[in-house]
């Protein structure tokens, strides 16, 4: 397979759980219906929207040597009514803490993760609504 395709394995373990693998072994649980200490597999289409733009956040903030003691990334989306329920909406919060960060490395490294570089938003903004947010906390505060 060539270097631009991506596989992963999805195996059923009974009732509503299947585990997928990918090719280098890593693998994860999901299942669907509640209740369930699991994710289900849309709640994974959040995780990996949250990931992808996070994961694009820190490295931007890394280059410009700005230091975090903490980082989150929210995410909350509206599903359609019916079927497929595809979600519709997605709100995304970013929580920064640190001594070390100004508002304009925080809006440039979001506007560059939802423009450039985070390819699950890219997959993700056709037929969505797409909202973002951030706090900047210092070390130690609740958000």
């Amino acid at each position: 397979m060539s270097e631009n395709w991506k596989e992963v394995n999805v195996s059923w373990k009974g009732n509503s759980l299947f585990t997928a693998e990918n090719e280098t072994g890593g693998s994860m649980e999901m299942a669907s219906g509640r209740p369930s200490e699991m994710l289900s597999p849309m709640e994974l289409v959040l995780a990996a929207l949250a990931g992808c733009t996070g994961v694009d956040i820190v490295s931007i903030l890394e280059k410009k040597r700005i230091e975090l003691d903490d980082f989150k990334v929210k995410v909350r989306a509206k599903r359609a009514d019916e079927h497929p329920k595809v979600y519709t909406e997605y709100q995304i919060e970013y929580l920064f803490w640190s001594n070390d960060i100004q508002i304009k490395d925080v809006e440039q490294a979001i506007q560059l993760s939802k423009d450039k570089y985070c390819s699950v938003s890219a997959m993700l903004k056709p037929g969505a609504d797409f909202h973002y947010s951030y706090k900047i906390l210092k070390p130690g505060e609740f958000a």
